[in-house]
């Protein structure tokens, strides 16, 4: 990845985080986006603890599927993880990426399996 493809990422994930805050009532849902893989947590922001945690390299996530379906299988495993841990509400952090493929398809996701942006 070049470098002025990560700095302007940074900037707008910046942008972003100067927004939206995690608080214990309503965490943060933050997403990170490899190449290969896609990972999310569900983040208090005001005490630094992360609620619940979930990745394509978790065990139930098909991989002979594409990885936009695997982000899906991810956003449904977070929100069951997120549930169990009393947090229905979060507000969304898509950490710079475009709310479009896999990062979309991560909050829709999450957003069947009852969790609420």
């Amino acid at each position: 990845m070049s470098s002025k493809k990560i700095s302007s990422r940074r900037r707008i994930q910046y942008r972003i985080r100067k927004k939206v805050k995690g608080t214990p009532e309503r965490p943060r849902l933050s997403v990170f986006r490899s190449n290969k893989e896609i990972y999310c947590q569900v983040i208090d922001d005001t005490n630094g603890l992360t609620l619940a945690a979930a990745s394509s390299r978790d065990k139930g996530v098909d991989h002979s599927q594409n990885k936009t379906l695997q982000a899906q299988q991810v956003g449904q495993m977070l929100a069951e993880r997120a549930l169990s841990n009393n947090v229905t509400t979060v507000v969304f952090d898509r950490g710079g990426y475009l709310y479009h493929g896999r990062v979309k398809a991560l909050a829709d996701g999450a957003r069947e399996k009852g969790l609420i942006f």
